[in-house]
């Protein structure tokens, strides 16, 4: 598989380079040295570790494919986004080694809700504000979101808290009005975390991460409890604040109403989403192919609508492809949750697979018009470097918490 990613990778990048009639050696150079760490990385963890092994290639390939598109559409950016990607491939080797007892962790869980939280109050102090949304911090030549990273921390210590209160989530409760949770006494950490970080997200106006840690922390509770009345509560919720961010929040009332109506301002407001429509409109099932396509149409093509430029020219088949990895990648993973020795293993792992698989979703339903725009990334695709390091450790978290069962494919 990973000789599969490295076909792939060289391929896409002689396409693109051939189709300006000329040949970048430097970057091949750079895409070798890439080539060899993925190698390596492979090496070192099957000789040491007894994990997941489709885990590492399938997110390889994904990776592959963004540097392939990232080339394409944003040539300038090729070499940063490559950085970011060996930058990740080390943080997921520090991830892995770091994280083989997993369970030491959920002594921390105070420090890791601290933390989570803190990243986020950082952002909304000395934050800056990038694409309308207040949620990135600037130093020197880098600038990051640490949205990206809270989430790691933020979903860690829901794991850690409903192990802890499994049984008080599951019997334990009482009626406040229309709803039934346990005793506040037995909730209010968890429920000062969460609201905290939600706070903290509507202050950045960076809603699409808060309805990723809203949407991840609901379906955590459920895992934890598996009483379906916290999920039809959480929703009941979830309308009341979205009807009330749609009449505070002027750019929310904008992405729903272009939402549900993109052609009453196509060259305004909607322009971004008709024009998306309309690149995966022409591309078929087959595509237009690499580089034939005119994706540059597309306002941030390269960031939040990056599956619209597959879509164009890799068409169907090439997007159905992407999805169809993105579906083995979450398979594996809750693969793991379901094979994990013990209650917080099953919820760390469960909460990375749910939000992974959430802002998938998210992105890619933005992008076709199935949802709203939500203005996340899609993951290991994008370009963006805080995105891609934060998924990486993801991943290596993982893969750590696989290796005490060997899988059979």
């Amino acid at each position: 598989m990973l000789l599969l990613c490295s076909l792939i990778l060289i391929n896409g990048i002689l396409v693109v380079n051939l189709a300006k009639a000329q040949i970048d050696y430097w970057l091949l150079a750079a895409v070798g040295v890439l080539i060899v760490l993925w190698f390596a990385v492979h090496y070192n963890i099957r000789r040491t570790m007894q994990g997941d092994v489709l885990l590492v290639p399938l997110a390889l390939l994904l990776s592959a494919i963004g540097l392939i598109m990232i080339l394409r559409l944003k040539p300038n950016l090729f070499f940063t986004q490559l950085t970011w990607n060996l930058l990740g491939l080390i943080a997921f080797m520090a991830t892995v080694h770091f994280c083989r007892k997993l369970e030491k962790l959920a002594d921390y869980k105070y420090l890791a809700g601290v933390l989570g939280v803190g990243l986020l109050l950082a952002a909304a102090i000395f934050g800056v504000e990038i694409g309308g949304n207040k949620n990135w911090i600037i130093l020197g030549p880098v600038r990051f979101q640490p949205a990206e990273f809270a989430k790691l921390f933020i979903i860690l210590f829901l794991a850690a808290y409903l192990t802890e209160r499994r049984e008080v989530l599951t019997y334990a409760t009482r009626k406040y009005g229309l709803f039934m949770f346990p005793h506040l006494r037995f909730t209010a950490p968890l429920f000062a975390i969460w609201g905290i970080t939600m706070v903290m997200l509507v202050l950045q106006r960076d809603l699409g991460s808060a309805l990723l840690y809203f949407g991840t922390t609901l379906a955590m509770i459920y895992l934890a409890s598996g009483r379906i009345r916290y999920v039809l509560q959480g929703m009941l919720l979830f309308i009341a604040g979205a009807s009330v961010c749609y009449f505070l929040f002027p750019h929310v009332k904008v992405r729903v109403d272009i939402w549900l109506n993109p052609w009453s301002d196509p060259s305004g407001k909607a322009y971004q989403i008709v024009q998306s429509l309309f690149a995966m409109g022409s591309g078929g099932v087959l595509g237009s192919g690499l580089t034939y396509g005119f994706p540059g149409f597309i306002p941030e093509v390269h960031t939040d609508f990056v599956f619209a430029a597959i879509g164009e020219e890799l068409g169907f088949l090439g997007a159905a492809a992407v999805l169809l990895t993105y579906m083995l990648l979450l398979y594996r993973a809750f693969r793991i949750a379901i094979c994990a020795q013990s209650a917080f293993q099953q919820l760390t792992v469960g909460g990375l697979a749910i939000f992974l698989g959430l802002q998938t979703l998210l992105i890619i339903g933005g992008v076709t018009k199935f949802l709203p725009l939500t203005g996340v990334t899609l993951p290991f695709i994008s370009y963006g470097g805080s995105s891609l390091i934060s998924n990486f450790i993801l991943l290596g978290i993982l893969f750590a918490a696989s290796e005490p069962g060997a899988y059979d494919a």
